[in-house]
């Protein structure tokens, strides 16, 4: 009884180290946070099924779709959207079944630091200017804030985020955007930016409103390739888990059934109108601290997060966070995402003097944030959709420089 106690206290840690993230996905791009927790809980406990509950991670929401879900929406609606999330987990079945059938050496050979680095810049760059206009109290190209409150509140969220992301020490450490989240709230409140009134009259227990998708294969057609960088990153992610805990993960259970419960999670998480669910590095860090590697832990906090989703007045919490608070986390969120991109270029020493190296990434980086589009008839191709497939055919169709290290 004492072990399943401390258990699930280390579950409820994990949840709240996860936190932070996991509902800021959804608020960024206009989705329900409660489908959010929903889709990782379920997520979470399908990845489990799929390895035999082996694997001591949690899946929260993925940055990775943070600027294609904003994209999608403004251009086929919420319906199509989530029709493109549910398609994108069958890129994790198809990474799966390559890694069965060759072993990940295909997937390197596919997708190698010159292609993954440019795309996951792009999945920052692209929406950065989505940040900015949040940090300023811009909606709908409306000034919803005034101007110098809004800067205001952005710079207490961002700066508490950087201060407690460098100089805070142990598991506070882990949740620096949760820490700016609540003091850029506690501004807010003290500018009178709250509206306490929807909070009283929320109900403490809601259903949480589900989306059902709509069928659009335009959609579903640019999300796609959006997911390999996700499927990339979680093989990093099942990798750094295994460092921790010592055992090799990628050959027991297996790359490829951690890879299809990811994809089953994602899958889930679009059906349900929640956002794609990934491997998270700060519950890894977490488990790291902690030394907590049993599984179960992770089980523990699934079955939290389904039950937050259901608490209504927790989710009239989250809506009630004004826009520039969220906009100063974004600044530094989306400029993180493009140094990851940047690290693995520099961590795979990427000859950029070598012509095609230089072609791969500059075409790659201007057409992404340039927001050039493919348009054919009714079908349109754009942002990390676009710079992905691109980055792969360049890859594939440049002649490797004899004299020059490609990587």
């Amino acid at each position: 009884m004492f072990q399943q106690l401390k258990l699930a206290l280390s579950g409820a840690q994990i949840l709240f180290v996860a936190f932070g993230a996991l509902v800021l996905v959804p608020l960024l791009t206009g989705l329900n946070p409660a489908m959010a927790l929903l889709g990782a809980g379920i997520g979470t406990l399908l990845f489990q099924f799929c390895t035999g509950r082996q694997v001591p991670i949690f899946l929260g929401s993925s940055f990775a779709f943070i600027g294609p879900i904003i994209y999608s929406t403004q251009t086929w609606g919420q319906g199509a959207t989530l029709f493109g999330l549910f398609a994108a987990g069958f890129m994790y079945f198809v990474f799966a079944a390559l890694i069965k059938w060759r072993g990940i050496a295909l997937v390197h050979k596919l997708l190698p630091p010159v292609v993954i680095g440019p795309v996951i810049m792009i999945i920052g760059l692209s929406v950065a200017g989505a940040a900015a206009n949040m940090a300023m109290g811009l909606a709908g190209g409306q000034q919803a804030i005034p101007y110098t409150t809004a800067l205001l509140l952005a710079t207490i969220s961002l700066g508490t985020t950087i201060i407690v992301s460098i100089f805070a020490q142990g598991l506070l450490k882990l949740i620096p955007i949760l820490a700016g989240v609540i003091v850029g709230y506690l501004a807010a409140a003290l500018l009178g930016l709250i509206d306490f009134a929807s909070l009283a009259a929320a109900p403490w227990f809601a259903m949480p409103t589900f989306h059902h998708p709509e069928v659009n294969w335009a959609a579903a057609l640019f999300m796609l390739p959006v997911a390999i960088a996700p499927a990339i990153e979680h093989i990093g992610g099942i990798m750094a888990i295994g460092g921790v805990t010592g055992k090799d993960y990628t050959a027991q259970p297996g790359l490829h059934r951690t890879l299809a419960g990811d994809g089953l999670g994602v899958c889930v998480a679009g059906l349900i109108g929640g956002p794609p669910v990934t491997t998270y590095a700060e519950v890894t860090g977490a488990v790291m601290i902690t030394r907590q590697f049993n599984p179960v832990t992770m089980t523990w906090a699934a079955l939290f997060a389904i039950a937050m989703a259901f608490f209504g007045k927790f989710n009239a919490l989250l809506k009630s966070i004004p826009l520039p608070v969220m906009g100063g986390i974004m600044v530094l969120l989306f400029g993180t995402i493009a140094a990851i991109g940047l690290k693995t270029l520099i961590e795979a020493k990427v000859d950029l003097m070598a012509p095609r190296n230089l072609v791969i990434v500059s075409v790659v980086l201007t057409i992404g944030i340039g927001g050039l589009a493919i348009r054919l008839g009714g079908f349109e191709l754009a942002g990390v959709g676009l710079c992905s497939l691109l980055a792969i055919v360049l890859n594939l169709i440049l002649p490797a420089n004899k004299n020059q290290d490609q990587h």
